[in-house]
């Protein structure tokens, strides 16, 4: 049974049942193979094999016939385990978000079962050096030649590129009807001629890497473009709300993580004749941040709820909230950790401070909270548009 506020057993049996899962691997492992270079292919293919990784893609295509709501739980319980995985937030949820709802018969076919099995996983390439959040600034350029399309341009803060099979891109083309350009999706091949990716070395401990990617003249068929070529925005911000409930599961299972050792440590720490949890200046910043985790997964819950009901106004309000409230959350959470911890917590041993990177990235990316914030002046407040 469930109601506005309990999930559903099956999704509280779902979660269970990815939390022992990925315990199984937990952060040790994923630390592991971060610093050592390695990648987490092992934990991927274990979540699809169990078929966690498609659980929003419908059955005939290899998914799950679930929800945003169920593919945010695998999220979350992976991260609350220790390995946050962007490529979930990518590859099934935008990605397969957008294939799902407009791709071809034929395209679903090719491009969907690889997402679920994890043997041909999609990365998503949207922002440009010059163009961050204003997606009307976009340059990377698609023509027309004959019966192909050729891409040209540069993409950056790609992540994954390394570990998958393909990339959705998004690029402009000339209208030669209106005369205005437009934007149009590919799927992009990672082993196409002209297709070159070079990793930005980051602070964050991660086994995903980032990426510059280099667009020369890469040459697609046709059947490339996903969608209507006159479909416009309406199609890429298919991806978007799913993008932002995946970054709040994401952001949320972190926060989950750093709380949960943070109060472990606390209640085993003895300072003065009793653990250090007893005292409040440890104990106070740690129910707050169990108030702003529980908060923010109520926010997200709703998000997903209205999204799988079809309510994209309403999920686009409540999943940039959920966002903003689940990356707050987690900044806080994190920082609160490595404070509990003490000398411990700027330790590779304890493995807090290596979260403090992970988690601010979700107050930048996908959409800034300075972006959100305008978003909820304008569209929730109905003040004068600011940008």
């Amino acid at each position: 049974m469930s109601n506005a506020y309990t999930e559903s057993e099956e999704r509280q049996e779902l979660r269970k049942a990815v939390s022992r899962l990925a315990g199984t691997y937990g952060r040790e492992y994923f630390t592991e193979k971060a610093r050592s270079g390695g990648k987490t292919t092992d934990l991927w293919l274990d979540i699809a094999k169990n078929g966690y990784l498609g659980i929003n893609v419908p059955e005939e295509y290899g998914g799950g016939g679930g929800g945003i709501g169920d593919v945010a739980a695998v999220c979350e319980e992976l991260a609350a385990q220790g390995c946050p995985l962007l490529l979930m937030v990518v590859s099934p949820a935008i990605c397969g978000t957008i294939i799902v709802r407009y791709g071809t018969e034929a395209q679903k076919q090719r491009w969907l079962p690889g997402i679920c099995d994890g043997t041909g996983t999609m990365a998503f390439a949207i922002t440009e050096p010059d163009a961050g959040t204003n997606t009307h600034n976009i340059t990377t350029n698609a023509r027309r030649d004959g019966d192909t399309w050729v891409l040209n341009g540069r993409k950056i803060w790609i992540s994954g590129v390394d570990e998958a099979e393909n990339v959705l891109v998004v690029a402009r083309a000339h209208d030669a009807r209106t005369g205005k350009v437009k934007p149009v999706l590919f799927v992009v091949p990672t082993d196409a001629d002209g297709f070159e990716a070079h990793v930005i070395p980051m602070e964050i401990v991660s086994p995903e890497k980032q990426f510059q990617v280099f667009l020369d003249d890469v040459r697609l068929p046709a059947d490339a473009v996903v969608g209507d070529e006159n479909g416009g925005l309406v199609q890429l911000f298919a991806g978007l709300n799913p993008e932002r409930i995946m970054a709040a599961a994401f952001s949320l299972g972190l926060a989950r993580y750093a709380l949960a050792r943070a109060t472990a440590y606390a209640k085993e720490r003895t300072v003065f004749q009793s653990p250090i949890g007893a005292h409040q200046a440890i104990a106070h910043p740690l129910a707050e941040s169990h108030i702003e985790i529980e908060m923010a997964r109520l926010m997200n819950a709703k998000a997903a709820a209205l999204l799988d009901s079809g309510d994209e106004t309403g999920a686009g309000e409540a999943a940039n909230i959920a966002k903003y409230a689940a990356a707050e959350a987690a900044v806080h959470a994190v920082d609160r950790a490595v404070q509990t911890h003490g000398g411990n917590g700027i330790s590779q041993e304890y493995g807090m401070a290596g979260l403090l990177v992970a988690a601010r990235a979700g107050r930048i990316a996908p959409v800034s909270r300075e972006m959100i914030l305008n978003y909820v002046a304008m569209h929730s407040l109905g003040l004068p548009k600011s940008y």
